[in-house]
Parts: C-alpha cells; structure tokens; sequence
C-alpha cells in the first residue's frame, strides 16, 4: 500500500516536527532525553499519580490543613529570605575572592565549598552546638534574651549555610570574565564608584545573581538533615515540610507525605518560573 500523501493536520503538526527532530537528531541528544525520562519525568508524574488516588476533596484538606500551612511559611518564608540574604552576602564575598588578594585567600576560597563536601547531618551538629545557648555564639546572644539554635533562626542559619556557595560559585565566574576597562571608562568620564557599580557592573551581573539566588532557595527548601537538628521541630514554630513529610512517612501516612510533596513541588516550580522571568528580564536589561 502507497503511504498516504495527505498533508498532516495542524493538530498533528507539532508533533510531526518534534518526531522529526528526534529522528534526525544524534545519539547525545537522545541519551539525554532518556536520561532525564528516567531521572526527572518519571520520578515526578509517579508522585502525581500517588497523590491522584485520593479525591479532591480529601487532597485540599491535607495540603490545606493547619499544620502544613504553617510548615510552608517557615519552609518557603524563611528560605527565600536566607536566598535573597545570600544573593547580597554570596555577591560580596564573590566580589572579594576576584579583585583583591589577601593572607590565607586559598584556604578561605576552599572554605566556601565546604557545605558541599559536609554532610548536612554534621553540619546541623556543628551549627546546633555553635549557636545552642551554651555555645560560642549563642552564648553571648542568649543574655539579651535571643535564642539561636532550636528557633526558626536556627532554620534559617542552616539554610543560609547551606546555600551561600551556590551564589558564590555562580557569580565568581562571571566577575572573572568582566574586563576593568568598562569600569575605567566610568570612571573617567565621571561616574562616581556608586553610579560605576549601578549602572556598569550590577546589569551583567543580575543574570548570575538571580540564578544562584533560585539555586540557593531550592536547595534551601528541600534542605532536611541540618534543619532536623538545628531546629526544635515544634508545629507551628519552626517544622519545615520536608520534616512534616518524614514524619507522615513514619506514620505510614504514604498518600499525606505524598500530597505534601507535591504541594512543595508545585509552589517551588511557580517560584523558579518566576525568578527565571526575572533572569531573562535581566539579560534583556544588560
């Protein structure tokens, strides 16, 4: 039988081109669709499907109930504030690595992975016996009445820990590659070193900014082995979700932790699309 020499329908269209470029493609490119099948796509439409089971109805109580809208704002509250305090601290820290050379540079830029290397679990012991009441930190804080460790700002100094080299290590390449000469230019046509930074520096640097920003804050958000010890875990106090899931898992709760999941899923994903709205507002702007 003759194929059929009708043109395919604009319904079918789309899918015809995506067919076609996935034939005439090479071999990288399908072994990284298949990859990320595996590792992402399935992974994610299987917590779909598990939390599906229950009716919509059951679904809104469990996302909604009071002790998983408290864990949202401590969980997506306090790590957006730790990515935003990091995308300035993370920026400075950047900016000093590359354009000064002080004593001990090498070892303090080593220092700066360290949280990737570190166990969380170790790092929550370190952070819960550094700020606890008796501890080199908290030990000077705690007369004026500030409690560190087991609080949210406990919480809160383990997500900045744990997220600081994401913006560290996004933005230092960037500033290595900036030439000087643009800044000289400035300058000598009068900018002051504030105007210099404003207006020549900031804009090629927002992109990277903004992207380790959104890499800190999802690091932050599913972070659960230093917040577990750092933090008291007390509902309506300083529970994160990602505990909250844990222990509907050792409830046997398996449909609850999943509906929590997918909740976290969801409102990470309006939040990364937002920040990289942000990111190619920001290319265009430079």
């Amino acid at each position: 039988m003759a194929p059929s020499t009708h043109p395919p329908t604009p319904e079918r269209l789309p899918f015809l081109k995506v067919w076609q470029f996935l034939s005439a493609s090479s071999w990288p490119w399908r072994v990284t669709i298949g990859y990320l099948f595996m590792m992402l796509v399935l992974p994610v439409t299987a917590m779909f499907l598990k939390a599906s089971q229950l009716p919509l109805n059951d679904f809104w109580k469990i996302a909604t109930s009071p002790i998983a809208l408290s864990t949202y704002d401590v969980t997506f509250t306090t790590a957006l504030i730790s990515a935003l305090f990091n995308g300035l601290f993370g920026t400075l820290i950047a900016w000093t690595l590359v354009r000064y050379d002080f004593p001990l540079k090498r070892i303090i830029e080593a220092s700066v992975d360290l949280p990737f290397a570190l166990p969380t679990s170790v790092a929550g012991l370190t952070l819960a016996t550094v700020y606890s009441d008796n501890g080199w930190v908290g030990s000077f804080v705690a007369p004026f009445g500030i409690k560190i460790a087991f609080t949210r700002l406990g919480v809160a100094i383990a997500m900045l820990f744990i997220s600081l080299p994401f913006v560290v290590r996004t933005v230092q390449p960037v500033l290595q590659e900036m030439e000087s000469d643009i800044e000289e230019a400035a300058w000598c046509l009068g900018a002051s070193p504030w105007q210099t930074f404003w207006h020549v520096v900031l804009p090629p640097l927002f992109p990277a900014i903004s992207t380790g920003v959104a890499l800190g804050f999802s690091r932050a958000v599913g972070e659960y082995g230093s917040t577990v010890i750092v933090a008291s875990n007390t509902p309506f106090k300083d529970l994160i979700a990602p505990v909250l899931i844990f222990q509907r898992l050792e409830q046997y709760d398996y449909v609850g932790a999943t509906v929590i999941g997918v909740v976290l899923l969801m409102i990470s994903l309006v939040i990364l699309l937002t920040i990289n709205v942000l990111q190619a507002w920001g290319r265009r702007y430079s």
